[in-house]
């Protein structure tokens, strides 16, 4: 169950953020952006998250993604470091929010060479599965897994092959269910899960996002929607289409604790 969440608007800078263009093409519209980034922070509230919603920051293009620089568990935080010059400033902007919510005893670094980012990081119960990508490397994977560890969490790598972070091509929907690529699919690491391999042309509504029981899905995915719904998920369908601009999805969008 979360209770709260942190946000951070889209900055006008948003137009000049990474992306690798698997998702979608085009230059986000930044006023677009403002509001569909006010509907996503109002259906976190609606389903009864307390957000933290912070101001954008036009140092950072990417910083909406308040993901990639922390990640966050009932017990600690871990600061990121993200592998992109461009993005890394991120981590110490982040800090002064998650100290509001936890003590410095219970925050923790990933600190170089080892890299790291939010969306590589995927919580199932007490397990955490972390995508060795383009941006976390195998020894930002092994700090987090000794930090985790004290906390009774286990540790799975999962190497990302298709594109930026883990979590484009596989997430947890709760139930032993998951949505994952046709790649995901054959991994080791999911072979024990109800496993529902997402359409090529829909692997975008793979980061769909299960907020206390309602599934947030992509707008736009009517077979990764009736998959969800035939599931038995309550369905919130989200419009994320500028951020998908620049591989932007909705996990991405928000720390949720």
């Amino acid at each position: 169950m979360f209770t709260k969440a942190i946000t951070k608007k889209p900055c006008r800078a948003l137009i000049d953020g990474i992306t690798t263009s698997m998702f979608g093409e085009g230059t986000p519209d930044y006023d677009a952006a403002i509001r569909q980034h006010d509907e996503y922070v109002a259906t976190l509230r609606e389903l009864g998250l307390e957000v933290t919603d912070l101001e954008g920051d036009e140092r950072y293009p990417d910083s909406c993604f308040v993901e990639d620089p922390a990640v966050v568990m009932a017990e600690c935080a871990v600061i990121t470091n993200p592998a992109t010059d461009s993005r890394n400033g991120e981590k110490h902007e982040i800090i002064k929010t998650i100290k509001q919510f936890y003590a410095d005893d219970q925050i923790f670094f990933i600190e170089a060479p080892g890299t790291m980012e939010g969306g590589d990081v995927m919580l199932v119960d007490k397990h955490f599965y972390v995508g060795l990508s383009d941006r976390t490397n195998e020894e930002g994977a092994k700090q987090f897994a000794d930090i985790v560890g004290k906390f009774g969490y286990e540790v799975t790598t999962v190497p990302v092959t298709e594109g930026l972070h883990l979590k484009d091509f596989v997430i947890y929907l709760e139930n032993n269910n998951m949505l994952v690529s046709a790649v995901m699919n054959e991994k080791e690491a999911f072979k024990d899960f109800n496993r529902f391999v997402v359409d090529a042309d829909e692997l975008y509504a793979i980061n769909s996002m299960n907020i206390n029981g309602t599934v947030l899905v992509p707008m736009g995915h009517p077979k990764t929607q009736k998959i969800i719904e035939d599931l038995g998920y309550p369905v919130k369908v989200m419009d994320t289409n500028e951020f998908r601009k620049i591989d932007g999805s909705l996990t991405c969008l928000s720390l949720r604790f």
